[in-house]
């Protein structure tokens, strides 16, 4: 049951960042035109910035998606049974 549990957490993590995904790109294109605005950079040099945060959001929520592996039991005698 609490394998369950953990699953939905992770999920639930990447669940965020995808709703965070949107709202995150939308306020970039708007800094990105107001840079335009007011600055010498215009929107076509600057628009590779969406790319770059779109990439860093996906790279995010495989990281939040990727099950860490398991690990062996802490003991005296990590490769079995002792006789």
């Amino acid at each position: 049951m609490a394998k369950a549990g953990k699953e939905f957490r992770m999920n639930n993590a990447s669940g965020l960042v995808r709703a965070l995904r949107g709202p995150v790109l939308l306020a970039t294109t708007g800094v990105l035109f107001a840079v335009d605005h007011v600055s010498d950079w215009n929107f076509l040099q600057t628009w590779p910035v969406l790319v770059i945060v779109f990439g860093l959001m996906k790279f995010w929520e495989i990281a939040l998606l990727r099950k860490p592996e398991p690990q062996s039991p802490a003991g005296p005698f990590p490769g079995g049974i002792a006789s």
